[in-house]
């Protein structure tokens, strides 16, 4: 993959088997990617980002003003948020084993006296993966009959650069734990985006085409994940 400079924007080009260059500008960080037919050579690309720099540098400065979540301290009254919902958290001492309860708005934290806090990250972290792994199963066996491909395997894991992966020689896709806190049609999105994967590797026509037919508001969805906050951390592309 080779670079174009401007002086600080950097944008990644990648030349593949399609009909139309496409220029896309990723959240959270603003990376910037071109993908561009193997017929055009890297003098035609370079004029074409230039006179995308404008708009480049808007997309930027969405990005960077996004709302970031404020770090975690899983006290009382903090914000937690689960399936698009906002949940009060209220941490309850208990002299049992850990376990979380959604009651309304307040998501109710049973641990023991000074459990400290990496521990109780750890105990939210790993009820979202539960509360996932029975989400997926049925959104992979909704859309196996629709698409018509076969899901192997799924996994969850928390990644920095991606909602979503898929391994397609093995027919597994990876989401991310993230998901579990944004609205259900967010991940049913991301979802149904790595099973096309299982139809067409690449980002291009053909795959924008499945998306189109199978989730005609995936665009919409698409925008919405981007626009709600990320976590604290600073991801890198």
């Amino acid at each position: 993959m080779e670079q174009i400079k401007f002086g600080d924007i950097v944008i990644e080009v990648e030349q593949k088997d399609i009909k139309n260059i496409h220029l896309s500008v990723y959240p959270p960080s603003g990376a910037v990617r071109i993908a561009a037919p193997l017929k055009l050579d890297m003098d035609t690309i370079r004029v074409y980002a230039l006179s995308k720099l404008t708009w480049i540098r808007k997309q930027q400065e969405k990005f960077r003003n996004q709302v970031r979540e404020a770090p975690r301290e899983y006290l009382n009254r903090e914000s937690h948020f689960f399936r698009g919902k906002r949940y009060l958290l209220k941490v309850v001492e208990t002299d049992a084993p850990p376990r979380i309860e959604l009651k309304h708005k307040t998501m109710v934290l049973c641990v023991r006296a000074e459990t400290p806090m990496e521990k109780r990250q750890i105990i939210i972290d790993e009820w979202y993966r539960a509360q996932l792994k029975e989400l997926i199963p049925q959104l992979i066996e909704k859309w196996e009959k629709v698409i018509k491909v076969k899901v192997n395997d799924f996994g969850i894991r928390r990644m920095k650069t991606k909602w979503g992966t898929c391994n397609i020689d093995v027919g597994r896709i990876w989401i991310n734990l993230e998901l579990a806190k944004k609205p259900p049609q967010c991940l049913e999105y991301i979802v149904v985006h790595e099973m096309v994967h299982l139809l067409e590797r690449k980002h291009n026509n053909i795959f924008i085409a499945h998306m189109d037919k199978f989730l005609p508001k995936w665009k919409f969805y698409k925008d919405e994940l981007n626009q709600l906050p990320v976590r604290h951390e600073k991801w890198k592309y």
